[in-house]
């Protein structure tokens, strides 16, 4: 992710983050570059890995999914090892949304979702709590969402 942004790709990054189903032609426009120069300056950003990917946002409740649970995560160990296990094991789990290594008192922090309680609990005593070299976990359950962006402020 070398590549320096310009103007030009600063403005690209805001108009996508805002609607990624956006048209190249449309892009250029509001952009104010032909549609050439448009399409080059998103693919480099792709290719630098700047722009990681595109999607749709879900609302949760829609598809069953209304309890978020942020997990604060210490190990026993802070090997490399048992450290690459965690993440590895976690990064396999579609219910954790976003993981943090962190400093401080926890070593990672999980964003996790489920239909309901009992689905976490689930979650917990037949995955997190199986999981070598977990000490200690804290969870907190999200009341309700205040603020959820995904636009950074390019």
């Amino acid at each position: 992710m070398e590549k320096s942004l310009d103007n030009f790709d600063r403005k690209i990054l805001r108009i996508l983050q805002r609607d990624g189903r956006l048209k190249n032609q449309q892009l250029a426009e509001e952009v104010g570059l032909s549609p050439a120069a448009s399409w080059r300056r998103m693919k480099a950003m792709e290719e630098a890995g700047i722009i990681r990917g595109y999607g749709a946002h879900v609302e949760p409740e829609a598809v069953n999914l209304s309890l978020c649970v942020l997990l604060n995560v210490s190990l026993t160990r802070h090997s490399r090892e048992a450290t690459q296990g965690f993440i590895d094991a976690i990064k396999d789990r579609p219910e954790v949304l976003q993981c943090w290594a962190l400093t401080g008192e926890y070593d990672f922090t999980l964003r996790v979702v489920a239909p309901d309680i009992a689905a976490f609990d689930h979650f917990l005593e037949d995955f997190i709590f199986t999981l070598p070299g977990v000490s200690q976990v804290k969870s907190n359950i999200a009341l309700r969402e205040i603020k959820n962006e995904t636009v950074l402020p390019v």
